[in-house]
């Protein structure tokens, strides 16, 4: 998801008050911490802000979780 927002130039704060969620909630999607848990608007409103769709937006969403468990697998 990082690569999303970066590709904009946008800030974790910039993307979390477009959405309506707090800016840990992005950096924790980001991190593959958490999974984001939207309203469909708010699904909407992010698709809408990355210029993607919700397959891709899915996508990055997946790759996020995935790096997040190599990364503690290796730890």
């Amino acid at each position: 998801m990082k690569q999303l927002r970066e590709r904009l130039n946008l800030r974790t704060v910039d993307v979390a008050s477009k959405v309506g969620v707090g800016e840990s909630s992005v950096r924790n999607w980001e991190k593959g911490r958490t999974m984001p848990k939207l309203r469909i608007d708010q699904v909407a409103a992010l698709c809408r802000l990355y210029n993607c769709s919700i397959e891709e937006l899915e996508q990055a969403v997946n790759e996020s979780m995935s790096q997040a468990l190599q990364y503690q697998s290796q730890s």
